[in-house]
Formats: C-alpha cells, structure tokens, sequence
C-alpha cells in the first residue's frame, strides 16, 4: 500500500509535528507534503522525504498571513498515485485532493480556530505585536470567504479523526461530521523511567537553587497569549506561591514583566530534553495548566512523573485529569478561579504512582495500535 503524509507546515516543533513524526515511525517509506519546510526548526525531519511547492519561496516569518494562499496551495495539490494519505491538520491540510485512494484527517485540534471556536480572541489579540492592526483587517474581511473554503476543506477526508473528545465535539459542532477519537502520542513511559532516576538529593538540591528549599508549582509550555501562563503567574502571585515558568515564545517578555522580579517566580526559557525536564516535574508540588487546548502534551508527561494537575475544566484536559485522583479542575480563566483551584488542590493528597499510572493510557504505543484500528476501519468502509 502507497501511503502519503500531508501536514500545513513544516517550520517549527509542536505538538502536530510530534503526531507526524510518529506517524513517519509507522510510515516510514512515506513522502510528506507540506507548505514550507525549515530543517533547521524543525530539525526531527531532516532524514525524511519532505516535498514543498511555491509556498516555500516565502520567508518563515510570514506563515501566518499566509492562510488564503495555503488553502489555494493545498486545494490543487492533488495525490493520486497513493492508496492512503494521512492529513496531520491545524489548519488547510485536510483540503488536499485525493483521487482514488483514502484520505484520513487528523485533527490536531479543533476546527480551524481562528475562523470558528476561538475567532473573538483572536480578534481582541491576533498575537502579532506591532502588525495586530494589520492581522485584525484581514481576520474581518477574509473571515467569511475563509469560513466557507475551510466548510468546504473539511467535507475531502474519508474520515476524520480527533485528538480528543472536545475536538471531537467541535467537529460536529462546526463541520456536522462524526470523527473517531485517538489521543496524541505521548512519551509517557520514557518521561516516567526518567522520573524514577531522579534522586531524592536531586530533588533537594533543585528546591534549594530556586527557591531556597521551598516548594513550587510550575507551567510548562510554548508561550503565547492563549495558553494563558499569565493567569499562572497572577495566581501564584496573589498567594504567595512559588511557580517556575518553562519555556519561551512571543509572549516571554510580557510575562517576564507581569512577574516584575516577584522572587516567588522563576524563569527556565530552555531544557535539555525528557531528562532535564522530568527532574523538574518530580521536584514540584504540582502543574498548573491554564490554557483551553484540544488535548495537551505537558500535562500528561508531568502526570508521567507521578505530578498531578490544576487544570482548566474545559478542552483537553477532560479527557486526562480524573478529578481527586490526577489531579483538580478550576472552572474559569480567571485569576480567581486559579487560585480557588490551587486551594482546593492543597487541600487533597495524591499518590504518585497513581498518577503516573493513569498517564500510560496516552504513551505512544497506544496511539499505534489505535489510530491504525481507525484507518483499517475507514479501509474497509
């Protein structure tokens, strides 16, 4: 069987990329197709048979203004000589012409977010600094033309599949399609048998160096406006509460400033991979994940670690934290419902090898054998 690999963009490393690159593991002799392709950003793709078009003559920086050309880019690319292709889609992948093979479309997250879900915050923050003037133009006169090319780009797959059951919610919401669930690939066994090397004295000598032998909370994660950190750094702010911030991204400056040398706060912008980080995980007292994802990488690899969770009650996080058990939900994106759901977190006691139990219901290993259940299903359809 000739398969085919298709993704929006190959220029950074993300959780999308990380479902491609597995699905490269269970491919491997299958070509990827994608609008512009950056080795050096995303470097985990350089021994891969990457295929661009026109689109990849455009500077990286612009990818996100780029959305009506990729929907025409995608719309006429057309693979023919393959008898499955694989769309791994955030956004116009799902629009590539298939003809006569089957088209499965991973949805990565919900229906493109910045037309449907989420188009109110986009507008009030587009997320591009000194150009949100110009981004909010386009967002409002392209929104309706847009709306209904991508309508018309979700009807091509076969199948859709969803990463999680918000997407999948979302999906019929928006699209009227049912879609089957198979959770992210998650390195939920190799993040806890790194947890498990990390000594006690490890542990010591990390709370020491931060934050004087005290404990902390931490927030993980590409920094960018709706993962919401700033929510993460108010609360810990307004407690007292010690909080380490693992990352970077556009936002890490304002965040930088919004924590205005608070010594309750800490930056990590980089790690040195599963190791490093997974140190970390084991030395905190819990994550904080305030942000509305589809689904959500971090938390279930500081979950691996045996770290229970103070998570947003909405998106993703539903299908991982089991309240009481991994962790606790607060009900809003406010200051004050984070720290109502800190409380209520210290209140409880959770046995970490529970947590990092429940985690192994996402390692990648289950993502194989449950996404190519799925496409077997849509083959034989």
């Amino acid at each position: 069987m000739k398969v085919a690999l298709v993704c929006d963009w190959l220029t950074e490393i993300g959780g999308a990329e990380q479902v491609l690159l597995r699905l490269h593991q269970m491919y491997p002799e299958a070509p990827i197709y994608t609008s512009q392709y950056r080795p050096k950003t995303a470097p985990w793709f350089q021994d891969c048979d990457v295929r661009t078009g026109w689109l990849n003559i455009f500077p990286r920086g612009l990818r996100r203004f780029m959305a009506p050309l990729r929907s025409i880019y995608f719309k006429h690319l057309k693979l023919s000589d393959y008898d499955l292709v694989i769309s791994v889609c955030n956004a116009e992948a799902k629009f590539i012409g298939v003809e006569g093979g089957v088209h499965v479309s991973y949805l990565q997250g919900p229906p493109t977010q910045y037309y449907w879900g989420l188009y109110d915050q986009y507008i009030a923050n587009p997320g591009f600094g000194a150009f949100n003037p110009i981004a909010r133009l386009g967002l409002k006169v392209l929104l309706k033309p847009m709306r209904r090319a991508d309508l018309a780009g979700s009807k091509r797959p076969d199948l859709l599949i969803a990463n999680s059951s918000y997407v999948q919610s979302e999906i019929k919401k928006y699209y009227s399609r049912p879609s089957a669930i198979v959770n992210p690939p998650v390195k939920a066994k190799e993040m806890e048998t790194a947890a498990k090397k990390v000594k006690s004295k490890d542990v010591k000598a990390i709370k020491s160096k931060l934050f004087g032998g005290e404990d902390f909370y931490i927030v993980a994660g590409r920094q960018v406006s709706w993962k919401r950190f700033d929510l993460a750094i108010s609360a810990c702010r307004k407690l007292k509460r010690n909080l380490l911030v693992v990352g970077d991204g556009p936002e890490h400056s304002n965040l930088v400033k919004l924590a205005s040398e608070d010594r309750h706060i800490k930056f990590l912008p980089r790690y040195n991979g599963a190791s490093e980080i997974a140190r970390y995980f084991v030395a905190a007292r819990g994550l904080i994940f305030p942000s509305l994802e589809p689904f959500g990488i971090v938390p279930v690899e500081a979950m691996a670690c045996g770290l229970p969770v103070v998570a947003y009650g909405q998106g993703g996080s539903r299908d991982m934290v089991i309240e009481g058990k991994n962790g606790v939900f607060f009900g809003e994106q406010s200051v004050g419902s984070v720290t109502s759901g800190i409380r209520k977190f210290e209140k409880l006691k959770f046995d970490g090898e529970q947590v990092a139990k429940l985690a192994e219901r996402f390692d990648e290993t289950k993502f194989d054998k449950n996404f190519r259940k799925a496409v077997d299903e849509a083959l034989k359809k």
